[in-house]
Parts: C-alpha cells; sequence; structure tokens
C-alpha cells in the first residue's frame, strides 16, 4: 500500500525555493508513495517541470487570493478576505516601524493568515505526511488532516523579523521542521531554542545532470557577445539579496577603471529602487538587470565569475548550482556563508559590505590563478545528493 503524501506551497514562480521543490519531486520514489502538490495559486514557469507522476489538487479560489494584490481580491468581492489583507498591511508597516524590522512583509503575512483562517477552507482528503514548504506554514498545520507534519525552513531565521511568540505556536503543530543546511538549523534553534529536538536537516536536492544540460540550451544574449569580464547573479529583486549592495560595489570597481560588466537574472519588488540605483551611479551599460528567466544556467554558464551579495540565506540553491557549473564563485560572509562554500577551496567568502564585495572581486578579477582554482575544485566534487538525501526524508514518514 503506497503511502499518501501532500505538499503545499505557493506557486511556482522562478525562484531558488521553487527550483529546490521541483528537484524534489523530480527525485521522489512514485513507487512507493502517492505525492498530491497543493498550490495555492497554479502559477509560475516552472509548471511546466512538474513531473507527470505528482498529483496536482485542484485550485482552491479562496487561496488564491495569497496570491494575489489587494485590489485584485477587492475587485472580486472577496470582502472579507480583502479587508484581512488591509488590516494585516497597515498593521506590520506600523508594527515595523515600532520595532524598525528591516522587512515588515514578514508580520504583514504573519497577521493575514492569522485573520484569514477562518475564511479559508480546509482540504477533505487524509493523507499520512502532510509538507508545507515554505513559510508562514499556517495552511498545513490548520487546513490539513495528516498523521505526521513537517514544515520547511530555507532561510536565516535569526535575520528574519517576525512576531516570533506567533511563529513558535505554528511550529508546534508540526512533528519536524526541515532545515537546509547545519548552519541553518543552528541558527533557528538560537532563534527558537525550544523548539530544538524537532529540526531535521535535508539538504536541497541537486541534479548535476539536469543543471549541466540545461547549461547549453540557450546561448543568452547579450551576455555572449560581451567581451567584458562577466559576474552574473541570479536571485529574487529583494533586501535581503543585497542587490543594492552589488551595484556600490560595481560602481567602486568601475571607478579603478575595470572593465567590468555585472548582469543579474531575477525579479522583484525592489526592482525600481534598483534601477534608480542603477541611473545614479550611471551604471546603465554595466548593470545589467536581465529579469525573469525559467532557465538561469546559460546565463550563468557565460559568466567569468558568480556572486552572491546577499545579506542572509539558509542555503543559495543558485551558488551550488554555479559551482556544478564549475564557476568560481563568491559570497557574502552572512552568517550561514560557511555551509555554503570552503572559503579560499571552492568559493571565496568576502565581507557583507559594499567595499568587501569590491574588494573580493578585485582579487578574482586580477588572479586569473585564484578563479583557476576554485574552478578546479568544483569539477573535482560530487553535488550529486538525491538519494542521501531523499533516505532522511522517507525515515521520517515512518
Amino acid at each position: 500500500m503506497k503511502k499518501k503524501v501532500l505538499i503545499a506551497s505557493f506557486d511556482l514562480e522562478i525562484g531558488g525555493v521553487e527550483r529546490s521543490l521541483i528537484s524534489l519531486l523530480e527525485n521522489f520514489d512514485y513507487e512507493s508513495y502517492d505525492v498530491d502538490l497543493f498550490l495555492y495559486r497554479q502559477q509560475g514557469e516552472f509548471l511546466e517541470l512538474l513531473p507527470r507522476k505528482v498529483n496536482l489538487v485542484k485550485e482552491i479560489p479562496q487561496y488564491t487570493t495569497i496570491r494575489k494584490t489587494i485590489r485584485e481580491v477587492l475587485q472580486e468581492r472577496r470582502w472579507l478576505l480583502g479587508g484581512s489583507r488591509i488590516i494585516a498591511k497597515v498593521a506590520a508597516q506600523a508594527l515595523g516601524k515600532i520595532k524598525r524590522a528591516r522587512e515588515p512583509g514578514h508580520y504583514q503575512m504573519q497577521l493575514m493568515w492569522k485573520l484569514a483562517l477562518p475564511l479559508l477552507p480546509s482540504l477533505e482528503e487524509r493523507y499520512d505526511l502532510a509538507i508545507s514548504f515554505l513559510w508562514p506554514h499556517y495552511f498545513v498545520a490548520e487546513k490539513v488532516k495528516a498523521k505526521k507534519k513537517i514544515a520547511w525552513i530555507h532561510t536565516d531565521y535569526s535575520n528574519v523579523d517576525t512576531n516570533r511568540t506567533a511563529d513558535v505556536k505554528m511550529w508546534n503543530r508540526f512533528d519536524h521542521i526541515v532545515s537546509v543546511s547545519e548552519a541553518c538549523k543552528d541558527s533557528f534553534v538560537r532563534t527558537y531554542r525550544v523548539l530544538n529536538n524537532k529540526v531535521e536537516v535535508i539538504e536541497n536536492i541537486t541534479s548535476p545532470e539536469f543543471v549541466r544540460k540545461m547549461a547549453v540550451e540557450h546561448p543568452p544574449s547579450p551576455m555572449s557577445e560581451d567581451d567584458r569580464f562577466k559576474i552574473v547573479t541570479v536571485a529574487r529583486l529583494s533586501h535581503a539579496k543585497g542587490i543594492d549592495k552589488a551595484v556600490e560595489a560595481l560602481k567602486l570597481l568601475k571607478g579603478k577603471g575595470y572593465d567590468i560588466a555585472w548582469y543579474v537574472v531575477g525579479y522583484g519588488g525592489e526592482e525600481g529602487a534598483i534601477r534608480t540605483l542603477i541611473e545614479r551611479h550611471r551604471l546603465e551599460r554595466d548593470f545589467i538587470l536581465l529579469g525573469k528567466k525559467t532557465n538561469p544556467y546559460p546565463y550563468i554558464r557565460e559568466a567569468d565569475l558568480y556572486v552572491q551579495p546577499s545579506r542572509y540565506e539558509g542555503k543559495a540553491v543558485t551558488v551550488l548550482e554555479a559551482q556544478i557549473l564549475s564557476k568560481p564563485v563568491l559570497i557574502t560572509n552572512y552568517p550561514t556563508a560557511p555551509s555554503q562554500v570552503k572559503n579560499g577551496i571552492d568559493g571565496h567568502i568576502s565581507e557583507l559590505s559594499a567595499h568587501g564585495l569590491a574588494e573580493g572581486i578585485e582579487r578574482l578579477y586580477l588572479d586569473s590563478n585564484y578563479r583557476e582554482r576554485l574552478t578546479q575544485a568544483c569539477k573535482a566534487s560530487d553535488y550529486g545528493n538525491s538519494t542521501r538525501e531523499l533516505q532522511k526524508l522517507y525515515r521520517l514518514i515512518t
């Protein structure tokens, strides 16, 4: 008898978490498990990558509002759900100012779910295991019936501003909490010490064969026609990813006369502010936002250096993918950085600032031997982990 598994997430828009979810589903044991996927809204470029053996649960209209604007919700005449969103937004902005939160949007998400929960239906199906793949995990915690429940964590929670009392109540509804790295687990446990015994580590599933295959499919432009030293970053345009620091770093490097172009694959809410910063520093020809791309791997392949300028991370999927493609990588010294690369061996860790980024990039730009050492270390590494990491998950189901 196959066991029934539910995995819930927001959508399949382009992003690192979504790529890791697709990799998990591609490698699942469908001989032993029936897998349902529930998306709050069935949208996103990665939908076409969904394995055929996954059963995509029918979309529930009330949950689609979570991925819509307040205006869209009100236009659908969902007055109570729209009102809860307005209240959550106003309250979170006020709370964010009082607490001087870096990203008050996390408070807003918590409040929105708390207010919306009585208005949202439960799933009728019963499962052996239900997995909530993306925070906040209220849907699986409150609206799904399962023998066991798992909540996934993908980021460094010591850098996330939330109502931690409310968060602990939510986390306690789960049998296990899965972290994508030991460092990510450590930061979570320091923040939520009472949850220590629940936390397990299962790394993001990686498929080197898939990444290498996708990297040769579509030669990118304008990168392939650019003779300059090319940096690439694949990331959401958000505060956490530090793209503003990258712009400042390139300004410093151009001031020294270095012939460098920096390409960013991604999209997000900070795009307007980043474009304004690019224009202020007159870097329109040098710092290029490529926008949303379903397949980022050809852009990584064309780069001379991959840079992750994040303020915080759990374990960046794109850094690992750049290493799979044997690219020298530079990451900032966010708290979980040492779990991502071995500094000076298979990657370079710079100080977390514009000056630190510029100094690290300058070293790699000038020292081709150093870049080659990092490249050779990546070529010598085996980044495949699907069998090992999935066995950890299957053990949690039994």
